[in-house]
């Protein structure tokens, strides 16, 4: 399906050293928006390396009402032909409206009328685009009122109209099901599994001033429960790769290592199908 596989991480400057001792990696992932017009040099000696780079955005908002900028169009496609990108992956979500930026992710409503935005917004980037394009749906603190489907639904009607990949976040997953108080592992049940184009793990908090709702960080360790849950996602179907993201509060080396190590064992599991 795609070219890349096994065990990855996000790459970035912060760890940039760590990354590039590590004796194997399946993939490395790149910001689209941290990228310009030539990747860092660090960055370029694992491309040199032959290690498999996907490019992944943050701020094309294909969930946006509004048609997409072109701008943002051609920044997304100079950045993946940058890092001769083998794959790349946006989120279903959007982050302006009406000129507006939001800053952050913000979650699309289940309903037809957004289907019909996205689907039109992936078709608008997929010419610039000579490489396979997957989706990830967002960890959403809030959900909005009166969904027309149910996120199982939502997802595979737009994988089926796009044609895109999915890039499951088995975070995401987590912090959705306890956030929503449902069981993180039915989602599993009705998205089309063999559509993954890789999965991300991170971790999560529920500490002072979240009000009970989970976070998804990117700045914390893993949960267990995160990996269980990828256990469990594993041994309904094997995915292509898994990596690891980290956005800051950088731990140790031997730390990110029992990390890696840690979604290694737990991706390991053979396929159910």
């Amino acid at each position: 399906m795609t070219s890349v596989a096994g065990v990855g991480i996000g790459w970035r400057p912060e760890i940039s050293g760590f990354i590039a001792g590590l004796p194997y990696l399946g993939l490395v992932e790149v910001v689209a928006e941290s990228i310009g017009s030539r990747p860092p040099e660090m960055l370029r000696t694992l491309m040199d390396r032959g290690v498999p780079v996907v490019l992944h955005g943050t701020r094309v908002s294909l969930g946006g009402a509004e048609p997409l900028q072109r701008q943002r169009i051609e920044q997304f496609a100079a950045a993946a032909a940058a890092v001769r990108a083998s794959l790349v992956s946006e989120h279903i979500a959007f982050v302006r409206a009406g000129g507006v930026e939001a800053g952050h992710l913000l979650p699309v409503p289940r309903t037809r009328e957004a289907i019909d935005a996205i689907v039109r917004n992936v078709a608008m980037l997929m010419p610039d685009l000579d490489v396979p394009l997957a989706l990830e749906p967002i960890a959403a603190v809030f959900d909005w009122p009166d969904a027309e489907l149910t996120e199982g639904q939502f997802l595979t009607e737009i994988l089926d109209r796009t044609g895109a990949l999915l890039l499951l976040d088995v975070a995401n997953v987590y912090a959705n099901a306890l956030n929503r108080g449902e069981v993180a592992a039915a989602l599993f049940d009705a998205i089309p599994l063999e559509r993954i184009a890789y999965v991300h793990m991170a971790g999560g908090s529920e500490g002072p001033g979240h009000d009970g709702v989970y976070h998804d960080t990117h700045t914390d360790p893993m949960p267990p429960a995160v990996l269980d849950l990828l256990a469990d996602l594993t041994s309904r179907r094997q995915p292509p790769a898994v990596m690891l993201e980290r956005d800051g509060h950088y731990p140790p080396a031997d730390e990110l290592l029992a990390e890696l190590d840690a979604i290694a064992r737990h991706s390991a599991h053979r396929s159910a199908t």
